[in-house]
């Protein structure tokens, strides 16, 4: 599952353009995993990155083994 990005693109001679680009997959399944880490601590005011590293860490190791 990927979320949309735009950006704007100016065309030689022409109007600018709206392009989407997808998120990369795996930074997806990064954001869901540190989110559900968050809340399963209680969503603290600390910092999220504890949450994004462990995700990160979690998300990288179940690809190296298939």
């Amino acid at each position: 599952m990927s979320s949309p990005a735009t950006k704007l693109r100016q065309v030689p001679g022409g109007k600018p353009t709206v392009e989407t680009e997808l998120a990369p997959p795996e930074h997806e399944e990064i954001a869901l995993l540190a989110y559900m880490y968050w809340e399963a601590r209680g969503r603290p005011a600390d910092s999220p990155e504890e949450d994004w590293l462990r995700a990160e860490e979690e998300i990288r190791r179940q690809a190296a083994t298939g």
